[in-house]
């Protein structure tokens, strides 16, 4: 019987394999426009189903019926706490200022220390970049949490684009539409402290070859006299941060009942408002935050999908 051989498995593009230090990814870049708007969103995400649409993408199916698997996020609606102004030095952006907004839910003093005197603040003159600080809206899912997530969106605009923001609530159709392409920015699912062959793929050692069946066979050659980082070992497996580019919109909606599942959405429950629907898969597990932003490689647009039907098949 031949050997086997296949290519080494797990990729040298993610390195150090470390765990999140927060269960939010971080953002490292947004797209740029020419218009006002706002460049991401976030939303809790519910599980997966199976759409029959129109295919519409250049391909051998194009204009057939086909079935695509979709990812259900459910969006409530999200409301800003501040514009951060930010200027340019030596040290990377700093915040030099921040203009906050006149009305905060009372369940935002479960993440943050809330002002008790309204702050007047004078308009910047000189920044680089503006960003909307902003949370969401547990309360209105059913993930059954009322603690609100906080983080940073990008803004493209002029500061009174900015600051009319403040004053009213961010919905997902007022940055996102169907048929747009997106990134996903999210926090994969942790499975803990794993091997070599789970985490790496590595294969098991014939009988009688050492004492250890599923380990590696050595480190590496005697010189140098070190163990280069490309050798697989034991480590952190999951819970990593990571960003998926080009990711389609098939619908959105705001109406709960095209998705629920017949007895709910395994391990979620119910969608009880605006939910958005991505082909594919994306990383991290149920009740997780998933944040999303306008794509940064320019991919062009395709009209909205022809959704002919949507599973809501029980799952259980």
């Amino acid at each position: 019987m031949a050997t086997p051989t296949k290519p080494r498995s797990g990729s040298l593009q993610f390195w150090p394999r470390v765990r999140a230090k927060r269960m939010q990814a971080r953002i490292r870049q947004w797209a740029n426009s020419s218009s006002n708007e706002v460049i991401g969103f976030a939303g809790y995400k519910a599980g997966m189903t199976h759409l029959s649409i129109i295919d519409k993408e250049k391909g051998m199916t194009n204009g057939e019926r086909i079935s695509v698997p979709a990812t259900i996020i459910e969006c409530p609606s999200i409301k800003p706490i501040s514009v951060r102004v930010y200027k340019q030095n030596y040290r990377g952006l700093q915040v030099i200022d921040e203009i906050p907004a006149k009305k905060l839910d009372k369940e935002l003093s479960r993440r943050l220390i809330l002002p008790k005197k309204e702050k007047t603040v004078e308009d910047p003159k000189v920044f680089d970049e503006l960003r909307l600080l902003v949370y969401t809206q547990p309360k209105l899912t059913g993930i059954g949490k009322k603690k609100p997530e906080v983080f940073e969106l990008g803004i493209n605009g002029d500061l009174e684009y900015a600051k009319s923001l403040l004053e009213k609530e961010i919905t997902l159709e007022d940055v996102f539409k169907p048929g747009q392409y997106i990134d996903t920015h999210s926090i994969t699912t942790g499975k803990g402290f794993q091997g070599v062959v789970k985490r790496f793929g590595v294969t098991l050692k014939s009988h009688k070859s050492e004492k250890k069946r599923r380990s590696i066979g050595n480190l590496g050659p005697f010189t140098p006299r070190r163990v280069s980082f490309k050798v697989p070992q034991t480590g952190q497996m999951g819970c990593h941060t990571r960003t998926e580019y080009n990711k389609l919109i098939l619908g959105m909606g705001a109406n709960p009942e095209d998705v629920n599942q017949s007895g709910g959405i395994r391990g979620y429950g119910v969608v009880k408002g605006n939910y958005l629907l991505i082909k594919g898969s994306v990383p991290g597990p149920k009740k997780r935050l998933i944040k999303f932003t306008k794509s940064i490689r320019g991919t062009k647009d395709i009209s909205e999908q022809d959704i002919r039907r949507i599973s809501t098949n029980s799952k259980r």
